[in-house]
């Protein structure tokens, strides 16, 4: 997946774009592979562009957040302002929503009230170790979203327990992947 200079995926800017947010780290988490599928499968007319720096994000802190605010929180911003809706892709750490995407979350919360996110459509899904998938983890991260200012469609909801994938890429996995592209297409509709 090519990406500019900013860490996002590049695509045209035409039709709808989608931000996505994830909130695993490591290069081969299965987060990141579902991050994969959405994009391979993204309904026509849809571009899903990842934004891969919330490791670069500093800690959330109303001292620096002013007109010298770090350059990754400003691109952060900056893509969020760009997109048309939101897809969140997190695994669940501890029984709860990542640390990095909760900074994250926090960096878009502000302006308080006014966003970059504000009103904006936004979708949990995502994968974890155990039978539920990281539905918390999502629940959490739907919850903290809500007040944060986004539109959060709750009833767009795909948990996958990493062990129904057997080792695979979901790609692999007909259910997941048509789950995945489900929610997409319905996420886009919700762009008003």
């Amino acid at each position: 997946m090519a990406t500019d200079d900013e860490g996002m995926n590049m695509s045209d800017s035409k039709g709808t774009n989608v931000l996505v947010l994830l909130g695993s780290l490591r290069a081969a988490s299965i987060n990141r592979q579902l991050v994969e599928l959405a994009i391979e499968n993204a309904p026509d007319g849809v571009h899903l562009r990842l934004f891969d720096r919330l490791g670069e994000l500093p800690f959330y802190n109303e001292d620096i957040d002013n007109e010298d605010v770090a350059e990754p929180v400003v691109a952060l911003r900056r893509a969020a302002t760009e997109a048309d809706a939101t897809l969140v892709i997190t695994p669940e750490y501890n029984g709860s929503i990542p640390g990095v995407l909760k900074n994250a979350i926090d960096w878009l919360s502000r302006p308080w009230g006014n966003g970059a996110l504000k009103d904006k459509p936004l979708a949990v899904v995502g994968a974890a170790l155990g039978q539920y998938g990281g539905v918390w983890a999502h629940d959490e991260t739907r919850k903290s979203f809500g007040v944060a200012g986004p539109r959060v469609v709750e009833d767009l909801k795909l948990s996958v327990p990493t062990k129904s994938l057997d080792g695979k890429h979901p790609r692999e996995n007909a259910e997941v992947a048509a789950n995945l592209r489900d929610i997409v297409g319905k996420l886009v509709a919700e762009v008003g």
